[in-house]
């Protein structure tokens, strides 16, 4: 049954310490724009607790949503009237259409109204078997909002006008127990007076050098500087590890990310070292590991990349947010490394239009795991938290463990994959990765509102598959990728020749006559792509061999030799092969993949 406290506190305002049930809530954001909407969250036993703070003397809606919208969605609304206070469960169908639910499932902790603001708390299942309720899994979950000036009244609620809006959350996030203490010295890489265009979207990248430390630091913790009042425009912003044969010059200008005008620097900063995203918090580190600072195998650059969103296309703004790195000379037991484990980024990872479905694999080898880990630490090394990233067609992430053949349970999933909400997963308990073990990055895309290939690449509407594993001690290994064979997938359309040597980028086709002298891209895309089609191609994809890449932290490889299987269910042949380029075969049979991806590489540098 629920509980019905009733509290009315005059003059209470949100965040303030009286008031509540008194219980903890280890997680807040603000869900608005205006300050006017506050989430807090946390467990409660077997349950999942909420609290809503919200400026109204109305009533106070909350939901899930699988898209984001009103359609097919779960929602709570609440209020106090005249002094006693409602909690009422709803759920809406695919024409947005609100209906009262039979199953009550949402149960009402505490509630508090005074002339300004409605408090709300409640607690739910994460899972409660009613159908028209969604299920809290550790996936992204889309919250919905609103609100209104009037409680609910016979006919239900009234309409929320644009007092509303949508936030992708993971909700199910470990809290995190250690406090820093007031005393620990930070430095900031934030942007300086950066002119956000007047359109929806911008990206914009900042080199920077890390300060000159005079002995080996530890970085404990990272957390958003965020503009005051730019809450809602600063909508991700990620930290990469550059190269380090750079002059200063890099440092002067920022420059729009993905821009063909990009500086060639910037294309060096590949390694994920930090994720931040809205409604994200600070990152802190486990107790005993630190990411290092100040030794010749660190970081000296770092690039700086942050997403505004501007839907409104507001002018004028001018932005100084960026990430504040808290770090100490109390050095903890281990270093902390960064791995980067799926599909190498290339041209020749390849989806279809017009497919709701669409599977890619990226491998990270038994043989580059054992490789590696035999030389660096053959007791393995130890996962605590995983960043798993696509673009915009993406939705759904999952990145899979096998050892000796034999599937683990998933190291980190997203099945509800959103672009604009990407932080760093911590995981619940640490995961030992041994030499021999293998991982496997599976991501799903949707293409249906497009009408040309997506292909692998760096801008928000190409397309990527990779997991970001943190993890200790620090290894000599940065990236654990794979790519499907180019020439087989070029077979599938029919093509039988390439002209050689490769003198261009894209290739160019030979024959058959259709595709004659086309690129290898315009042939994909002149390809009459039907779903059938799509679901073949998709087939044939995840049962081509692979070519691999087992990088070090000066970009060398790791001498990879050798064949290797996965369980049968999801085997998949691998081509372990030299990065060497010069080849003169002109037909398709044999691999040459390879050394057209390391064209592509010199090329793309250029």
């Amino acid at each position: 049954m629920c509980r019905w406290p009733l509290l009315l506190l005059c003059g209470l305002l949100p965040g303030a310490a009286a008031g509540g049930s008194g219980r903890p809530f280890p997680h807040r954001t603000l869900l608005d724009s205006e300050g006017k909407y506050w989430l807090s969250w946390g467990p409660r036993g077997g349950r999942l607790a909420f609290r809503l703070e919200v400026r109204t003397a109305g009533y106070v809606g909350f939901g899930f949503s699988p898209t984001g919208t009103m359609a097919a969605a779960d929602i709570v609304v609440g209020g106090v009237v005249r002094g006693r206070p409602y909690l009422q469960d709803y759920f809406t169908n695919a024409n947005r259409e609100l209906k009262k639910d039979v199953q009550q499932d949402y149960h009402l902790e505490y509630a508090m109204e005074n002339s300004t603001h409605t408090i709300i708390e409640f607690t739910r299942e994460l899972h409660t078997c009613d159908i028209n309720d969604k299920s809290i899994t550790e996936s992204t979950v889309r919250v919905i909002w609103a609100y209104h000036h009037e409680d609910v009244g016979e006919a239900g609620p009234k309409y929320h006008e644009s007092s509303r809006g949508t936030k992708s959350l993971r909700l199910l996030n470990p809290e995190k127990t250690n406090v820093l203490s007031t005393a620990v010295p930070y430095f900031d890489l934030v942007n300086q007076n950066v002119p956000i265009p007047n359109k929806g979207t911008t990206y914009w990248c900042q080199m920077f050098k890390i300060p000159m430390l005079q002995e080996k630091h530890h970085v404990v913790k990272v957390k958003p500087v965020i503009q005051r009042g730019h809450e809602s425009l600063v909508h991700h912003i990620l930290l990469y590890q550059c190269s380090s044969n750079f002059s200063d010059s890099v440092l002067d200008h920022g420059h729009e990310c993905y821009h063909p005008n990009m500086p060639d620097a910037f294309l060096t900063c590949e390694t994920v070292i930090f994720a931040w995203a809205i409604g994200g918090e600070g990152f802190s580190y486990p107790p005993h590991v630190g990411l290092s600072l100040g030794t010749p195998l660190d970081p000296h650059y770092v690039l700086l990349e942050v997403h505004y969103d501007n839907p409104t296309y507001k002018e004028g703004l001018i932005d100084n947010s960026g990430l504040r790195l808290f770090h100490t000379t109390d050095i903890r037991k281990y270093d902390a490394g960064v791995i980067e484990a799926g599909l190498w980024v290339s041209l020749f990872h390849t989806i279809p239009p017009g497919l709701p479905d669409f599977r890619s694999e990226g491998h990270c080898t038994l043989e580059c795991l054992e490789e590696a880990l035999e030389v660096e630490k053959p007791s393995g090394i130890h996962v605590f938290a995983v960043l798993l990233h696509a673009h915009l067609a993406g939705r759904g992430i999952r990145l899979r463990h096998f050892r000796k053949g034999e599937e683990m349970g998933l190291l980190a999933y997203d099945d509800d994959f959103d672009f604009n909400f990407q932080e760093f997963q911590y995981l619940k308990e640490e995961r030992t990765i041994l030499p021999g073990d293998n991982l496997i990055t599976e991501c799903r895309y949707n293409t249906k509102d497009r009408s040309r290939m997506t292909w692998g690449g760096l801008s928000t509407r190409n397309e990527m598959c990779l997991s970001y594993l943190l993890y200790y001690p620090r290894i000599n290994l940065t990236r654990c990728a794979s790519i499907p064979d180019i020439m087989e997938q070029l077979q599938f359309i029919g093509v039988k020749e390439i002209y050689r040597p490769v003198t261009t980028w894209p290739f160019i086709i030979k024959s058959p006559k259709q595709y004659k002298n086309l690129s290898f891209m315009d042939a994909m895309n002149k390809f009459k792509w039907t779903k059938k089609e799509g679901l073949a191609f998709n087939k044939l994809v995840l049962s081509l061999p692979v070519n691999v890449r087992c990088s070090k932290t000066d970009n060398a490889e790791w001498s990879i030799q050798g064949m290797t299987a996965l369980p049968p269910d999801i085997e998949r042949p691998y081509k372990a092969e030299p990065l060497v380029c010069g080849a003169s075969s002109t037909s398709l049979h044999g691999n040459v993949s390879l050394e057209l991806l390391l064209c592509f590489v010199v090329w793309a540098a250029h």
